[in-house]
């Protein structure tokens, strides 16, 4: 299969996968750009050595990567802004509940972020996502237990605070 036909094939599931990780249209779209122009003349050794897919993953998360290191170096840090009050009962009350859900994982770092993307959005087993991640999967459930564990506790530190 030629680089256009993936792309039309599988191009979408990207581009998806990239907006999971980055939870911003803009830098999910920058780093699928990213990853394709690179992997554009090396198609047919990518293809030849194994699963494009997951090369294309990998090179996505890793375009993230360098995009927010070039950030923060050159961007001073500000004060965190004030985040929105969810107690509250709405018609937007489930979408707020997800957004603070996505929000809780966008503070994971970014391979804890990406395995439990890998496992609980895309459905992958640990041998695919170590594949991806370029490790091991005990390396990967390793990653997803210590999100799990700070996601808990996070939860919990939030939770006495609200009492």
């Amino acid at each position: 299969m030629d680089f256009d036909e993936w792309i039309q094939l599988r191009g979408a599931a990207l581009l998806r996968f990239a907006y999971l990780m980055t939870r911003d249209h803009s830098r999910a779209e920058e780093a699928v750009q990213d990853a394709l122009v690179s992997a554009y003349s090396r198609w047919s050794r990518i293809q030849r050595v194994g699963d494009p897919e997951a090369y294309l993953r990998r090179s996505v998360i890793n375009a993230d990567i360098a995009r927010w290191r070039k950030f923060f170096r050159r961007e001073t840090p500000v004060a965190e802004p004030a985040t929105l009050d969810t107690a509250t009962q709405d018609h937007a009350g489930p979408h707020a509940e997800q957004d603070a859900v996505w929000t809780l994982c966008a503070s994971l770092p970014t391979k804890q972020r990406a395995a439990v993307v890998l496992r609980y959005y895309e459905g992958l087993p640990d041998s695919e996502i170590a594949e991806i991640l370029d490790c091991t999967s005990a390396t990967v459930r390793s990653q997803i237990h210590r999100a799990l564990a700070s996601l808990r506790t996070t939860l919990s530190t939030t939770e006495e605070v609200a009492q």
